[in-house]
């Protein structure tokens, strides 16, 4: 797989960030190039003292143009430096389509930059 040449991009921003003891959760928007209008809710525990490293587990949502709604699982790992994420995961789309995806998330500027490589083509 050529990590330089994804199958789609898009952008996201954070619309909400909820601070727990032991995590923090996300909900997510934008458009994603292939997959239209995304909503995605998300969850990331640290594995680490420093909190800079740690596991991800969420939901996705999307409506492609023509209103077709899209489901995916997404289970991931993350890793900060400083208030930016770098953020690696699978999804099970419910087209059959399995993706690897890389989030970089500015947690400052609420910017989302979205690169995803298909695996497995939908059915």
């Amino acid at each position: 797989m050529d990590l330089t040449k994804p199958d789609g991009t898009g952008e996201l921003i954070i619309t909400r960030m909820t601070i727990e003891n032991d995590s923090t959760s996300f909900d997510f928007e934008g458009e994603v190039e292939g997959y239209g209008s995304v909503f995605c809710s998300q969850v990331m525990e640290s594995v680490d003292g420093d909190r800079t490293r740690g596991v991800m587990g969420g939901e996705a949502r999307t409506f492609l143009t023509d209103g077709t709604l899209i489901t995916a699982p997404l289970r991931g790992t993350f890793k900060r430096d400083k208030s930016n994420i770098k953020l690696f995961f699978t999804d099970a789309v419910n087209n059959g389509a399995v993706n690897f995806v890389i989030w970089d998330i500015d947690l400052l500027s609420k910017n989302v930059q979205v690169s995803y490589w298909e695996i497995i083509s939908p059915m």
